[in-house]
């Protein structure tokens, strides 16, 4: 597909394709910087695994976080994951009301 274009145009095109360009090297370059705060962590000990994810976390909406949370842990209750929790233990059957064998 050709496309003609005059010279208002044609000045436009440059501008958008340099507008682009410049944001382009400023994400780059903030980009660079987490990495280097991220670096900077992990030589202080922090886990950086850890720090991505509470990042990732704090940006959700809390209404959102707990609901996933929630999910979360239904899941893992329901393949019984959560057998060595507090929540786990009060869980599982005692010898009072043990099931049927």
């Amino acid at each position: 597909m050709t496309v003609s274009v005059g010279s208002n145009s044609a000045n436009q095109l440059n501008s958008f394709v340099e507008r682009v360009e410049r944001l382009a090297e400023e994400k780059k370059s903030i980009a660079d910087d987490i990495r280097d705060v991220y670096a900077e962590a992990k030589s202080n000990g922090f886990d950086v695994k850890v720090l991505r994810e509470v990042v990732k976390l704090r940006r959700w909406d809390r209404e959102k976080l707990q609901q996933f949370e929630n999910d979360v842990e239904m899941y893992r209750h329901a393949l019984g994951d959560l057998a060595d929790t507090p929540l786990g233990r009060a869980m599982e059957p005692t010898a009072d009301h043990a099931a049927p064998a």
